[in-house]
């Protein structure tokens, strides 16, 4: 089997509450007709994307007393799910993202306290 770039991602791990979002492609004309160049929208401090990869959430400690030698760690940590899921567009500040290059893509790993919005298509 050939490793496409989607199949690499789904390899990728996000951890804590942090998301992995592509940039949604912006309008290289403005309202009222003139073209942009390319790069003066990725200077907007906040931006559009979609959410490609999303973290298990925030980890809860888990009390001592409960863990038990025979427990698989997987059960000893705990997680409060994040808001944002994978497919949704977030609209989020670029002052809070990291961006990164995989499989020369650009990507921005996002923690979701610096995601403003959601759009999701089905019903919340």
């Amino acid at each position: 089997m050939q490793l496409t770039a989607d199949n690499k991602l789904k390899k990728l791990i996000v951890v804590g509450d942090r998301v992995l979002i592509r940039l949604k492609k912006p309008n290289d004309k403005t309202g009222s007709g003139l073209y942009l160049p390319p790069g003066v929208q990725e200077k907007e401090k906040v931006q559009q994307g979609y959410i490609i990869k999303a973290g298990p959430g925030y980890p809860i400690p888990m009390p001592s007393e409960n863990q038990e030698s025979w427990m698989d760690k997987e059960d000893q940590v705990k997680y409060i799910p994040l808001q944002a899921k994978e497919g949704d567009l977030a609209i989020f500040l670029l002052s809070g993202a990291h961006e990164i290059v995989y499989e020369s893509q650009k990507y921005f790993i996002v923690s979701q306290s610096a995601i403003l919005m959601l759009e999701r298509e089905q019903d919340l």
